[in-house]
């Protein structure tokens, strides 16, 4: 039987294309993950797996859609031809039951590799060059001075709790602490007001 494993990274992506090229090739079933490549825990490539018997022949796409890396694409094959089943991959037009497929496996699995770590390589040196031009990488902070200053200024001024100037300009009550940094007394009046029901 021939048996297909298609696989997109994000639950948005489309498997159309996937599977009507599966469907061309003979598949008679289709097992379809929605998960990134490294994910591990790939719950309908390890049922399409187990479901293989000898004689049957596992179609791919791409070879990027059923291994993590090249070390896991020569895992699973190795194993498949183990327990005499046939592997396909489409786009690459290649077949491991060949002694030249088998050839080339190895070749498009190392450049893929390769790929792969030349885009890392790239994305690293873009954030190390972002950060060399004083550019602030991940989550802008809420804690800043002006939220400091807005926060202190309610506190101190209006009256206000901590979590009730929070609450005013919009942060939570322990972003509203960290922005203030306050004074031990006036952190304890605070807490103080809080337990006695002034805060809910």
């Amino acid at each position: 039987m021939r048996v297909g494993y298609a696989r997109v990274s994000t639950a948005d992506q489309n498997l159309d294309l996937q599977r009507d090229a599966l469907r061309r090739a003979g598949c008679r079933r289709i097992h379809e993950d929605r998960a990134s490549g490294r994910d591990t825990d790939r719950a309908q490539l390890r049922a399409c797996l187990a479901g293989l018997v000898a004689g049957d022949c596992l179609i791919v796409w791409r070879l990027d859609r059923l291994g993590r890396s090249l070390a896991d694409l020569i895992r699973i094959v190795a194993q498949l031809e183990e327990r005499g089943i046939g592997h396909e991959s489409i786009m690459e037009r290649m077949d491991t039951a060949s002694p030249a497929g088998r050839l080339m496996f190895h070749v498009l699995g190392a450049l893929a590799e390769f790929e792969r770590n030349l885009i890392r390589e790239r994305i690293l040196a873009g954030l190390a060059a972002a950060r060399a031009r004083g550019r602030r990488i991940g989550r802008p902070r809420m804690v800043g001075r002006d939220l400091a200053r807005r926060l202190r200024r309610l506190v101190r001024q209006s009256g206000m709790t901590v979590a009730q100037a929070g609450r005013r300009v919009g942060v939570s009550r322990a972003t509203a602490f960290r922005a203030l940094a306050l004074p031990q007394e006036l952190m304890l009046s605070a807490c103080g007001e809080i337990k006695n029901g002034s805060v809910s």
